[in-house]
């Protein structure tokens, strides 16, 4: 793709740029390729961001949302993983990141694909609890014979903190660890895309979202297709996303394995023998 020939020379200005592309080109191209399948495998856990987000709001509608004497409103539970991502950061970037350090002699504490499979990881933790939180629910209905009421249930919407808290937790590894991971790993020129990236991925996750609940529904026989959130079986489908989460780590740690990272000149001071300082480089992987 970068070789020019003979007619390229002859009409320089109508030039194919489909067929003749720069060496930069070429080269960013073959780096987007290689983190390609890293970026994919985030996919699904945003996936499951989408349905925790839509279905955590329609179970706190039939749950005990009273809190100090205020109402709390349902729309408002999708802000506590968003809560919890802001005391976590600090305590990652102050207290783990240096004392993974010492362990490990990496400069970020762990390696940006082992953050981001950290997150993987705790998503799957995350629908499995809250299959736990909506079994419980259910049976509270059942218990109190108020599975087609329209009043809220005595089960405090607290209980989905749970579940949000995880995935809060999750988030903050996976979305800056992709971050870090686009940013270190590309070159000058794509820097700037390292956001868009991370946004690409949460965007494919929604929509996919759309998808798995079509299909979920076709071929379990309406585990989501009722109003009635005591009648369907929204723990069975939080569970169903739970294991295709681990399906997906799976898939995940496969491209990890078989990834490698750039090599960067890391330049190190070391003393000579007469007490003066000279400049090391040291190639490692980021």
């Amino acid at each position: 793709a970068a070789i020019v020939t003979t007619n390229d020379l002859e009409s320089p200005t109508n030039l194919n740029p489909w067929r003749l592309c720069t060496t930069t080109q070429v080269e960013e191209t073959k780096i987007l390729i290689r983190m390609l399948p890293i970026i994919l495998s985030t996919v699904f856990m945003n996936t499951c961001l989408a349905q925790l987000q839509t279905f955590t709001i329609q179970q706190s509608t039939t749950m005990d949302r009273n809190f100090l004497g205020f109402q709390i409103p349902g729309p408002s539970i999708p802000v506590i993983p968003l809560l919890f991502m802001f005391l976590l950061i600090p305590l990652y970037d102050r207290v783990f990141v240096p004392l993974a350090r010492r362990f490990t002699g990496i400069p970020t504490g762990i390696r940006h694909l082992q953050r981001i499979g950290i997150g993987l990881v705790l998503s799957a933790v995350s629908m499995a609890v809250a299959g736990i939180v909506e079994t419980k629910r259910k049976r509270v209905a059942v218990e109190h014979g108020m599975v087609d009421s329209v009043a809220p249930l005595p089960y405090s919407v607290f209980w989905l903190g749970f579940q949000y808290s995880i995935f809060g937790a999750a988030d903050m590894f996976t979305l800056v660890g992709l971050l870090e991971f686009f940013y270190s790993e590309s070159s000058a020129g794509m820097k700037a895309l390292s956001t868009a990236i991370s946004w690409t991925s949460l965007a494919f996750g929604y929509f996919l979202s759309t998808v798995v609940v079509e299909v979920v529904n076709k071929v379990s026989g309406g585990w989501l297709e009722s109003n009635n959130l005591n009648r369907d079986k929204l723990n069975y489908f939080y569970w169903l996303l739970s294991a295709l989460s681990v399906v997906n780590l799976g898939a995940y740690l496969l491209c990890a394995s078989w990834y490698r990272y750039k090599e960067v000149e890391v330049v190190v001071a070391a003393r000579e023998g007469d007490g003066r300082e000279k400049r090391v480089g040291e190639f490692v992987g980021v």
